[in-house]
């Protein structure tokens, strides 16, 4: 953990007992091999087996947990999704959608119960996810919303065992892959890396890989002295094992995020990393070891670099709100809203969803075409 008091009082002794056990996890390899970069940092305190925050049995989405995703904001959103998925899914044969990371599994139960009053119910439904427990409350509790569909979707630990037409769903999984952090000093670019001081994390600084530097290369952007920030080097291997699954179809990426000139605006000079914990963001991704959310911002260029430079061709970009009213937000809310009650709620939720001080402007979609 890092030093810090402000989160004591909203720990638990069960929390506070996990935090420290990976806290030891980390603190045992960097005495083992040194400073630890930041992305294998955020790898073990996210996803490290029987450890990580994906990989425990908290609850992390919703009111209850960390944090709220659209999903949960409103069934107006993926009303909206599934609108776009018809019209993907008309264009193939025994089509499939596959979701990456489903969350609490609304998106999903939303998403299915659309198309089947549209009369395009897809023959199967995939779900990609690694946390055991989230699969587990994934169905039960479509199961107990709707258990007609239950049969169409499959759970899985890995990639689908055949390719499948159809659309790949991603929503809010960029934002939380490792990222390596590096800050421009009077001696260079350097790496941002995580150190262990008794009890506590800190951070240090060491020379950056060639990796790093070919990649800050790539920028081409003079940046200022001392200016920080992060680099997710896994977006082209990731787009490269997800794109493998489908033999043609669309993938769809929705996440907060930026384009690379406003991403590395020189305003912007420290970092984007976002963590998350009972409902409070903060910017210490150092304490709360194991039960934080941590997140950095999608850099959506070298997204559609990556993809391109796999064949695929970014056929949609645009902000939520954009998305969200150009597939039939307003006449899916009216359809809904009978009542004022009704109304009063859903126009609330619209805000929320579209708003720019809310998700409107910063969460983008990007589509991407497999032909």
């Amino acid at each position: 953990m890092s030093k810090g008091v402000w989160y004591s009082d909203l720990m638990d002794h069960v929390a506070e007992e996990h935090a420290s056990r990976v806290a030891e996890e980390i603190r045992s390899e960097i005495k083992q091999n040194g400073p630890m970069s930041f992305s294998r940092f955020m790898e073990i305190a996210l996803y490290a087996p029987g450890l990580g925050y994906y990989c425990v049995g908290t609850e992390k989405i919703g009111v209850k947990g960390d944090f709220v995703t659209a999903p949960e904001i409103s069934p107006l959103f993926a009303e909206c999704l599934a609108g776009y998925c018809e019209k993907v899914l008309s264009r193939h044969q025994s089509p499939a959608i596959l979701e990456i990371g489903a969350g609490t599994g609304r998106l999903a139960l939303g998403i299915l119960k659309s198309l089947e009053k549209r009369g395009c119910l897809p023959e199967r439904y995939y779900i990609l996810d690694i946390s055991p427990e989230l699969k587990q409350r994934q169905r039960e509790f479509i199961e107990q919303e709707a258990p007609e569909i239950l049969s169409r979707i499959v759970w899985l630990n890995e990639s689908p065992q055949e390719r499948f037409d159809g659309i790949i769903i991603a929503n809010e999984v960029l934002d939380a892959m490792p990222v390596t952090l590096f800050q421009r000093t009077e001696s260079g670019y350097q790496e941002r890396v995580v150190t262990s001081e008794g009890d506590y994390f800190s951070w240090g600084l060491r020379s950056a890989s060639a990796i790093l530097e070919g990649q800050i290369k790539l920028l081409d952007i003079d940046f200022p002295l001392q200016y920080s920030s992060e680099i997710n080097v896994n977006v082209a291997p990731w787009l490269k094992s997800i794109e493998n699954f489908i033999s043609a179809g669309e993938i769809i990426l929705i996440d907060y995020g930026f384009l690379q000139r406003e991403y590395y605006h020189p305003q912007r000079c420290a970092g984007t990393l976002m963590c998350h914990y009972q409902q409070r963001a903060h910017t210490d991704p150092l304490i709360l070891t194991g039960i934080q959310d941590i997140t950095a911002h999608v850099d959506f260029t070298a997204v559609g670099n990556a993809a391109e430079s796999l064949g695929l061709r970014v056929c949609h970009y645009s902000t939520q709100a954009e998305f969200l009213l150009q597939n039939g937000l307003l006449d899916i809310m009216r359809q809904v809203a009978t009542t004022p009650e009704m109304q009063f709620k859903f126009a609330n939720q619209v805000k929320m969803l579209t708003l720019p001080s809310e998700m409107g402007e910063l969460f983008k979609v990007m589509v991407l075409k497999k032909a």
